[in-house]
């Protein structure tokens, strides 16, 4: 149970120590800064301690923002300041000073919080202090102030506050209108009953495959249930942010779910509408590829443009000043967000044409709206790039070579390198890209031209790893890598012409698809890349290509699709077992989108 300490005189009729006891805390009194140094090292080292000025009056969800939030080692609102066992040390160091300077008399007996908050940040620790927005939290020098703060405290409805900023502040119109106004009662509602959002996060997953379960069938009935069912499925996926926003319940493991079930339940509900529609007599197997792989990519190209820009000194453009005055104006900010197809749209368009047409239409609907939204996002931040006078980090650049997944073949032939043209790195991996698709599309099952293709793609995959990616374009490398290799497999299952080829073709570009997702997802926690060791053990991008083509050469479709099946399952092995390692590991960061400021 973690400990709340409070000092100073308590003041009659303060509801703060209740307050603080239904947050969790076990409260106890200090008269001093001695006292409370006391009271701190009876405290075990591994549970939260928070030190609150007995004066304190302010929201409760004020508190819970200021004193409870796992995912900072310190944090602190006025007249109070939390730290969890990681941060101990310095509350400690701070604790000796204030009892020292008090003894000798030299500091003042009063906002001992305040100053312990101030005396962390002087000791190089990151305090975090949550934006409070309409929320009170104040100490109140005198009784005339009380007063007026606990009037101040009264005109603001803190529970209002608390669902609203359950809500993300970036979100789809569809999520924005359609989902939230009720799914904050949900998560209110589970948070009540002490459900977890990693449960709600498993029961979104549990539906999306029930539902997928629903459209494999083939029947109409079916498919009503399958769009009924993943419309629910998003309503709950929504719920569980909300649920861990408004009850502050983020956790490594969470984090983990979060990052992975959405892709898991949309590429599920692919297969599931391939299987159904199978069962009718309509192969779109190959549609339900390329959807597959045309929502990859427009997130790697997301994820690496972010990563390439979000530290990046002088970062400005006429570009993106035209975006940011677009913003400005209401209509403009919410067609913007529509037409790029986020989640809540595209699954709300899925599960509409499912339950009314026909997968082949819906996978159809689902490319043009996909591949339109790629080429507007794509293109607007090329423009921005070439426009923008940007120093980028080397952390940034670290990032880039850590998502293009160059493997041993790559890094054993940077040694032989080096005398080739300085070509921009951008260029490069296009021209790779398009020289093995272009083979692996063009010869006919059997052939060794996409290996020659391969190997040419081999021979140039040293050109992301010869110098830092700090060009202008250098943020399309990944996506250029991504691209070719699952284009390279779908194009090879296609020609191979047999049944249950580009099932395993699917299996396997998936198992490849969560390898990058978890890479992204461990970036963008500061955790760095998975350990070289399973990049390499499954061969990176040039190395998996070549295998693929290699195999596609050598053996019959039917043993094509045994090798596909094996090579699929090998790789979900590896990447599944050290992602789940990592991720429910306590060292593992949360990753997790902030609520619209209260």
């Amino acid at each position: 149970m973690p400990t709340a300490i409070l000092t100073g005189q308590p003041v009659p009729g303060s509801s703060l120590e209740g307050d603080l006891r239904s947050l969790g805390f076990d409260v106890r009194h200090a008269s001093d800064a001695g006292e409370t140094e006391t009271l701190l090292a009876a405290v075990p080292a591994g549970e939260r301690v928070a030190v609150v000025d007995a004066r304190f009056v302010g929201h409760v969800h004020a508190l819970r923002l200021g004193l409870t939030d796992p995912r900072f080692p310190a944090s602190a609102l006025p007249g109070a300041v939390s730290v969890q066992p990681e941060a101990r040390r310095a509350l400690t160091r701070a604790l000796t000073r204030e009892s020292v300077a008090a003894g000798s008399g030299a500091a003042a007996p009063e906002d001992l919080a305040g100053r312990l908050g101030e005396a962390l940040e002087a000791d190089d620790l990151t305090v975090y202090r949550p934006e409070l927005g309409t929320l009170v939290a104040s100490v109140p020098a005198d009784p005339q102030e009380r007063n007026g703060v606990r009037q101040a405290v009264l005109s603001v409805d803190d529970e209002a506050v608390r669902l609203r900023s359950a809500v993300k502040a970036r979100d789809g119109f569809f999520t924005t209108y359609c989902i939230s106004p009720y799914s904050r009662y949900i998560a209110r509602w589970c948070a009540r009953r002490g459900l977890t959002p990693n449960q709600v996060t498993t029961a979104s997953l549990i539906t999306a495959l029930i539902a997928a379960g629903c459209a494999a069938t083939g029947t109409r009935a079916g498919f009503v249930a399958a769009g009924l069912l993943l419309l629910f499925s998003f309503v709950l996926d929504c719920t569980d942010g909300q649920l861990a926003r408004y009850s502050l319940q983020y956790s490594t493991l969470g984090a983990w779910l979060d990052a992975t079930f959405d892709r898991a339940k949309e590429y599920a509900y692919y297969a599931g509408l391939a299987l159904g529609a199978a069962r009718g007599g309509d192969d779109v197997w190959a549609l339900a590829l390329g959807a597959m792989i045309l929502q990859t990519c427009r997130h790697v190209v997301d994820f690496s443009f972010n990563e390439a820009n979000h530290d990046a000194t002088a970062n400005t453009s006429p570009t993106a000043a035209l975006s940011d005055k677009l913003d400005s104006v209401g209509w403009t900010v919410w067609v913007r967000r529509m037409i790029v197809l986020p989640i809540g749209e595209r699954w709300a368009m899925i599960a509409v044409l499912t339950a009314l047409t026909t997968p082949r239409i819906t996978f159809y609907a689902l490319l043009a709206g996909c591949a339109f939204a790629a080429t507007y996002t794509t293109a607007g931040r090329v423009l921005r790039s070439l426009t923008r006078k940007a120093s980028r980090t080397d952390r940034a650049a670290g990032a880039l070579v850590d998502l293009t997944d160059s493997g041993p073949l790559a890094e054993s032939l940077t040694r032989f390198a080096g005398r080739l043209p300085r070509v921009a790195p951008a260029v490069v991996a296009f021209v790779a890209g398009a020289v093995v698709v272009t083979c692996a599309a063009l010869a006919p099952y059997g052939g060794w031209l996409p290996v020659v293709g391969a190997a040419v793609y081999v021979l140039l995959s040293p050109a992301a790893l010869l110098r830092p990616l700090k060009g202008a374009l250098d943020w399309l490398v990944p996506p250029f890598y991504r691209a070719a290799e699952y284009l390279t497999v779908l194009a090879l299952a296609v020609n191979a012409g047999m049944n249950g080829v580009l099932p395993a073709a699917f299996g396997l570009v998936a198992a490849v698809a969560y390898h990058h997702y978890d890479t992204v997802y461990r970036i963008r926690g500061n955790a760095g890349a998975p350990p070289h060791w399973l990049v390499r053990a499954i061969g990176g991008h040039e190395g998996r290509t070549l295998l693929v083509t290699v195999l596609a050469a050598l053996l019959t479709a039917a043993q094509f699709k045994v090798a596909l099946t094996a090579l699929a399952v090998a790789v979900a092995l590896l990447v599944l077992v050290e992602s789940i390692r990592f991720w429910v590991s306590s060292g593992a960061p949360a990753v997790h989108d902030e609520g619209e400021p209260a």
